[in-house]
This record gives C-alpha cells, structure tokens and sequence, in this order.
C-alpha cells in the first residue's frame, strides 16, 4: 500500500499532557518536548501576534489570552513557537483539551498530571504550580472540545491565578460572553488568528518546494490557511498545469484533498483514509476492528506520516479541514459504508470501553459519542458555533430578575414553590444572562439526597418525585437528580435560546455527577415541543407522577442511565443511533421480561426485584446475600436457596436467553447480555 508523502511537513506534534521547565534555559527531553521539534516555516508571516502574546511575559501584563481561528489556521504551531522563546523564563503547562474529560475535576487531574504534583484542589494545585517557577503557562490547547466547561473556567479558574501565572486558551471560537463579562484586574488579550497575507503565503509555499513563479500565481487561491498552503505543495509540486479553483476555502480543500487522495493509488489506501476519517481518533486496535484483513501496525505508521495527520495523547487524529470533506463525500457517495465504519467502530470502542479503568473512560466516551449524529448531544460535546449566552450560578443579586420572570410564566402555587426553592436552596439555580447582563431566564436543579425532606414535601413536584424514588428505589450509592424548574424570560418553558443554554449547562452537570447519577426527574407543563427529543434520549413520561398547580397539568419525565451512569446512557444512544442497541429485556412498567423474538413473560415480585437489580448493575458479580439484603430487605447472611429457587425461575422464563444470568462460583449471579453482532468488513 503506498501513501502519499509527508511528516516532514505535517503540523507540530506531542502528548496532549505534558510539561517544560525552561528558566534554566533547557527544555525537557523525550518524546513529551514536542516545543523542540517545531520547524520554523510553521509560523512565517506570524510576527505581529507573536509579540502580542509575548505581553503575557510582562509583569503587568494579560494573566489570560484567548487565540482563536479555525481549523487549520495554525493556532496550536504558534502556540508552540511562542512557548519556546518563553522557556527562557517559564515552565509551561500544556493540555490538549480533547482527550480530558470537560469537568473540574478532569481539568485539575490532567494539570496535577502534567505537574507530576499530588497537590488536591484547585487552589492547592494553583499554589503548587505558582512556586515552580518565577513565572508559568498554563496552556489550553482545542479548548472548544470544553465548552461544557467555559462558566468554570472564566469564574473559578482564572480568577484564582497567582500573579505569577497565567492562562492561554487556543480554540476555534471568538471567546464567549463569559470572559467579556468575566471581573479581570487586567482584560482578556484576544487574538484572533486571520489568514496568512498573500506574500507570507508566497513564501510558505517557496519554503515548502513550490517554484517560485507557481507560488505566486496560486498563493491568492489558498485563502492564506496554512493547512491549505501545505497540501498545494505536496499536491502541486507534480501538477505543474493544473489551474487550482478559484473559490471559497471549503472548495478548495475539497479539490486538494482529492487531488492528495488521487496519489492513493491503491485501494487499501482510500478504505484507511475513509476510515479514519469517519472516528474521532485512530488507535491500532481500532484499526484492526475496522480493517481486519490489513496489518494495523504499518497501517498505523503509514496514517502517522501523513502532511494533515495530528498526533494525539493516545492515537491519532486527521486533521479536521480535511477529514470533514472526506467523510462529507464518503457519507454522499457511499451512506451504507459510511454507516458499516461507524457500527465497526462503535463495537470496538464498546469492549474496550468495558475493561477500562474509570480515570481514562472519558476517551472512550468522546470517541462513541462522535459517532452520534443526533445534534442535541453533538452540539453538546462537539460545539460548532461560539458560547451565545452567559450560564453561571444565581447570586443574591439576581433574585429581583428571578422574581419577575416567575411572576410572569407561573401562577400562584407554582410561584410560591420556586420562592421557597430560592430561599431554602439558592445554590440550585443558575441563571441565564446575555453579555449585557440582563437576566434571561434560570433553570434550578439538585440533589434531592442533600435537600431537607421538608422542604421536598412542601412542594407537590418534588414530593411526588419523591412518591416515585420510595416506590422504585435507587441501587446503594447512586443518586439522583431533581431539574424542578427552566424559564425563559420570552419564551418561558418553551424550546428557545434560553432553555438550549440550560440544558447545555445541565451537561455538565450530568458529567459532574457520574458516575454515580443515575436519574434524572424533570417537568413541563407542554410536553408536545420536547417529546420527540425527549424520547430520542431515553426519558420517560410518567403519568401517575404528573400534578396539577394552578390549574395546569405539570407533566414528569425521568430518565434512567442505568448501570453505566452517564458514559452507559451516552453508549446507548450511539447504538441505538447506528441500529446495534440491545433492546430493553426488563419493562419496568408492566413487569415483565422481554425477550429477543418479542415475546414477554410475567415476572413474580421477586422475580422482577432480582432480574431487575442484577441489571442495573450489568457485568457485576452480586452476591446472594446483597440479593437478600436489597430485594428480600432481610438481614440473614448464612446459605439460602431462596436466590437460587427465584434465579432458576428466571432462567426457564428466558428460555434460550438464559445464559444471560451467569453464576460466579462462591459468590451469585452476573447479568451479561450478549451485544448483537454486526459482520467485519472485509476486502
């Protein structure tokens, strides 16, 4: 298989999690120094914005700089080449954003990582890194893969910097509303990064091999994006006639990706381009899931060179100016293999997802969750536009905003619930605001496990809620969440900007909670505007757990993640979404098995307390005497055949299915079922 050329003159490379300690004027050596391996062509025609970031070396300079522009604009080689004059004077602490987990704690893991410190919390954490060195970068490099992350980041990170620190955040987007309205001693340094002007362009591509005179006559075309300027060398040095478009940027990299493609001249060349342009990232094991009739190393290798491949934490990446064209015209040309690589894909990730500890899970995760196509969770994780509203935590300050806008949607019970929620539990409610600072709506959600029972049972939501947890209890150690309330100050509950932002912030939360959250209650008074979504991501309507306030119906739904929290419900969704999901073998409501031909079987009590529990915690051994304590609620502890007496039941009530329910020799039972196989591609 013969690949086009390239590493030489591919974009910078290294770990995602790594540090540089320069004051003494030697970086750190080894394969996580990626500083030292930038070549100088990477940022020709940058010199204005290089000395813009050099401020942040001033004493009285920025603390927080914001280097924004898309993809393949050079944001993260400039990055490099400003860190390693800084070396001189400053340690540097680097995290690619993609490969951690968009929460607080993922974000002070990764940097006490690549601080090799033990230092908990982020103040002791910041303190730590402020005493290294006279003065420290922290960098955030693809920072858009954290939008979840953005309010936290503007209100509780950078606040907290030592004077001696700073923060750079690289990504795609023109910061949010969050850091213009953000309190800072000294404002944010914006830098956007425009294209190259045409005569940097001009000797780009010089350096890269061009001839002269070609340079200049195809440098206007190339936009001034670097990505673009380095395919046109490789792809023009052996076109010497061909007459480049003259058209927008996409069209051009679409014409240069083809053109790149065109020297594949091998099918197994195209199939591993397509392929790797349809995952989030590329390992060798997912190779070999994807490609089992190729050998996933040299394949690995052969992608590894390539002029648009990144290297990431743990695998690689196609750089996504041209891996989006690729799976655009592979998705148009051929939908079914489109598909076939994102289910072999999907399976792959599943089984490795299985064994894997929980600190590195997240990578699996995001990796599932790009093969989702359902844009309410893409747009989640994978944001295509900027941050348009400001979502942060209510102050006492907002609570005349947050006044008028429940006067205004709701009536009067329904008002005096959302007051005592206010006064009994102001840490529950986040408001929405625009850049302005005008208040544009809140959403209030908690735990009911840390609220007084009181002030759940004075609210007819919450206690009926509470009718429903009692009735279908939570497994030991698993928790819930109450979203009692969003209002938008137009729009109300209704879908709209206002109620989007929430629930892109209640993301976050879902990832704050795992994995121990295991429900989620929520209600509406409209169920019509939500319902297909809502049934989309797994939430069920509960009609006996409905109130009526004020003379309107107040609708529950729940939903339910299961054994796997947040990372098992979002692992469903992408099955469900590629037609390999399992279907449900429990209907909780009815109480009765389902089976894999349709057919369903009624469930004794205690039959469906034991079924019931050993799925919700799918993959793990329980013992008879958990089974005993939790669905017997008996306190015995010798040897009882009333386990084996009720799983026996069971097993002759799912007939072929029954091995789904396995004995642990010396200890119980398991619950495994067996994933529906999809065929390899082969050839």
């Amino acid at each position: 298989m013969r690949m086009p050329r390239g590493g030489d003159l591919g974009p910078p490379r290294g770990d995602g999690v790594g540090w540089w300690q320069g004051v003494d004027g030697a970086a750190g050596e080894g394969e996580n120094n990626v500083v030292d391996r930038i070549v100088d062509n990477e940022v020709i025609g940058r010199e204005a914005e290089l000395a813009r970031l050099r401020a942040l070396l001033a004493g009285d300079g920025p603390r927080v700089a914001h280097l924004h522009g898309v993809a393949g604009i050079g944001k993260t080689a400039l990055l490099k080449r400003f860190v390693r004059e800084a070396l001189a004077e400053a340690a540097c602490w680097w995290l690619d954003c993609r490969d951690i987990e968009p929460t607080p704690e993922g974000c002070t893991g990764a940097l006490a990582q690549a601080a090799d410190t033990d230092a908990e919390g982020l103040p002791a954490l910041l303190e730590t890194l402020a005493g290294r060195a006279p003065l420290g970068l922290i960098v955030l490099d693809s920072v858009e893969a954290w939008r979840l992350l953005d309010t936290w980041l503007c209100h509780r990170l950078a606040p907290r910097l030592p004077d001696n620190l700073r923060l750079v955040l690289s990504g795609r987007h023109h910061p949010s509303v969050n850091w213009a309205a953000g309190e800072f001693t000294q404002p944010p340094l914006n830098l956007p990064l425009a294209p190259l002007a045409n005569a940097d362009a001009t000797r780009l591509l010089i350096r890269l091999g061009l001839a002269p005179a070609r340079a200049a006559a195809v440098s206007g075309r190339l936009h001034g994006h670097p990505l673009a300027i380095r395919l046109a060398a490789t792809t023009l040095r052996e076109r010497p006639d061909h007459r480049l478009t003259d058209a927008s940027l996409q069209r051009v990299m679409d014409e240069l990706t083809e053109l790149y493609l065109a020297d594949v001249d091998d099918g197994q060349g195209r199939r591993l381009l397509e392929g790797a342009a349809v995952v989030r990232r590329v390992t060798v094991p997912l190779l070999h899931a994807l490609f089992p009739d190729m050998a996933a190393e040299p394949a690995y290798e052969s992608l590894r060179r390539l002029d648009f491949t990144e290297v990431l934490p743990d695998g690689l990446a196609l750089h996504d100016a041209v891996k989006e064209p690729l799976a655009h015209t592979l998705r148009a040309r051929d939908p079914e293999r489109f598909l076939d690589y994102r289910r072999w894909a999907w399976q792959a990730l599943a089984r490795r997802a299985a064994v894997t500890a929980n600190f590195e899970l997240w990578r699996y995760t995001a990796d599932m969750l790009y093969l989702i196509d359902n844009p309410v969770v893409r747009e989640a994780f994978f944001p295509s536009g900027a941050q348009a509203l400001v979502v942060e935590p209510a102050r006492p300050e907002h609570g005349v905003m947050l006044e008028r806008i429940i006067a205004t949607h709701e009536g009067e019970s329904g008002s005096r619930a959302l007051r005592r929620w206010w006064r009994c539990q102001p840490e529950a409610f986040v408001v929405v605001r625009d850049e302005a600072g005008a208040c544009r709506g809140f959403y209030c959600r908690f735990d009911p496990a840390r609220v007084a029972p009181e002030c759940l049972a004075e609210d007819p939501v919450t206690a009926s809620w509470q009718t429903h947890l009692a009735a279908d209890p939570l497994p030991e150690g698993r928790r819930a969440l109450f979203i009692r309330r969003w209002l938008g100050e137009a729009a109300g509950e209704r879908p709209g900007d206002v109620q989007a932002a929430a629930w892109l912030d209640l993301k976050r939360t879902y990832m704050e909670m795992r994995p121990s959250l295991a429900r989620v209650y929520l209600t509406v008074t409209d169920l019509a505007p939500y319902a297909a979504v809502a049934a989309t991501l797994g939430f069920r309507h509960l009609p006996a757990h409905g109130v009526r306030l004020d003379g309107r119906d107040h609708a529950t739904a729940v939903l339910d993640f299961g054994a796997g929290s947040v990372d098992g419900w979002l692992a469903r969704l992408a099955a469900a979404e590629l037609g390999l999901a399992r279907p449900e073998p429990l209907d909780r409501d009815a109480r009765e098995l389902v089976l894999a031909d349709g057919r369903r079987q009624p469930l004794t009590p205690l039959e469906f307390g034991v079924f019931g529990y050993l799925v919700d915690r799918e993959g793990e051994a329980v013992s008879r005497e958990r089974l005993l304590r939790e669905v017997w609620h008996s306190h015995y502890t010798g040897w009882s055949n009333k386990v084996d007496a009720v799983v026996a039941g069971l097993r002759r009530k799912l007939g072929p299915q029954a091995g789904c329910i396995e004995t642990v020799t010396g200890v119980g039972y398991r619950y495994r079922p067996d994933p529906k196989p999809v065929s390899s591609p082969r050839g």
